[in-house]
Formats: structure tokens, C-alpha cells, sequence
């Protein structure tokens, strides 16, 4: 599995090499850019030279929200973020035993189990679960049955609804065409 989200190198080979990693992309993955938040756990591994559960769990949180501050900041809102990612960072360790891939694969799950066990986790929504199991699905190799069902639309082929479809710099701006359209016709439902 290579996944190209962030268009950087370290920051795409994490993601692609560690479960947690992609994980915390994934709850990071509000009020920024996806390159951003996606590039936000490089940018953790390189300050606090770790990226593993247990370590992230175990600082101390002001200096982990030092972490997060540094320009560039690994988060617009550094302070709530940190602490999200400490308290998933917490879930993985003290739930899964420090790793995340347990989360989607342990007792080989159902689809709809999986989206249930990411439902669970800390900052993990209905939306935002059903995205990462259709990324895991899409370009990570689940092979859960029924994932695509569970997932919802994003777990459509060609959708380009999420950041499960970004396989390169055309499908990003696609991704990103499709959510600028979605947020027209909210606001304009609005109206």
C-alpha cells in the first residue's frame, strides 16, 4: 500500500507504514486541508520522534500542545487537537493494545463491525468512520465483507466524496470539486 494524500514524501510513506499514523490523519482531518491534516502525524513523529500510542498517551499534554504549535502547526486549533490525539492515542494503547490495525482487523470483522469499532474511538463520528473505513477498503486492503455497504457513499467506486479516493493530484482536485459542490448546495438549501 502507497497512499499519495499529502503530496510529501515522509509524510505519505507514515501513512502508508503505520496504522496509527493514518489514523490520526484521519481525526485530524477537520477545519484544515486535507494535505494538512493528513501531513499533521509527520509532523508529530518529527517534533516528539515518536509516533507510537503509548508514547503520545504518556506526555505530558502541555508539551504535546508545544508540539502541535510549532510552526507550521500540525493543527489550526493546536490546543483541542492535541488533546484528541492524545485520548485516541490512549484508546489505541489501553483498547487494542497499542495497535490501531487491531481496530479493523482483529477476529476478522464484519464491515459493519469495523465501522462500529472507528465509531468508538475518540473524535470519530458517523461521517468520518464510515471515510476511513472506505479508505482502509479502497486503498488499504480490507477485505472486511460488506465495508463498502457500512461505508455509505464513500464507499462507491468513482465517487471522489473523500479523501478514500485521492490516488493523485487529479483525483484531489476532483475530491476537492466534489466538496465544494456539496457545501454549495447546503448553503443553498439554506437560503
Amino acid at each position: 500500500m502507497a497512499l499519495h494524500i499529502t503530496g510529501e514524501q515522509p509524510a505519505d510513506e507514515l501513512l502508508s507504514t503505520d496504522a496509527f499514523a493514518l489514523l490520526t490523519g484521519m481525526l485530524l482531518d477537520q477545519q484544515v486541508a486535507m494535505e494538512t491534516a493528513f501531513a499533521g502525524p509527520e509532523k508529530i513523529r518529527e517534533r516528539l520522534g515518536s509516533i507510537d500510542p503509548a508514547v503520545i498517551a504518556g506526555t505530558d499534554p502541555d508539551r504535546l500542545v508545544e508540539v502541535f504549535k510549532q510552526t507550521p502547526a500540525v493543527h489550526r486549533y493546536p490546543g483541542s487537537m492535541a488533546g484528541r490525539v492524545q485520548q485516541l492515542a490512549a484508546a489505541v494503547r489501553d483498547d487494542w493494545g497499542g495497535e490501531a490495525s487491531e481496530i479493523w482487523t482483529r477476529g476478522e470483522p464484519s464491515g459493519t463491525e469495523v465501522l462500529k469499532r472507528l465509531k468508538a474511538l475518540p473524535g470519530f463520528g458517523e461521517q468520518k468512520a464510515k471515510i476511513f473505513l472506505a479508505l482502509l477498503g479502497k486503498q488499504c486492503g480490507l477485505e472486511a465483507p460488506g465495508w463498502r455497504e457500512a461505508a455509505g457513499h464513500y464507499g462507491d467506486e468513482g465517487s471522489f466524496a473523500s479523501v478514500a479516493d485521492i490516488v493523485s493530484p487529479e483525483s484531489l482536485a476532483k475530491v476537492r470539486a466534489h466538496k465544494q459542490a456539496v457545501k454549495a448546495q447546503a448553503k443553498a438549501a439554506k437560503a
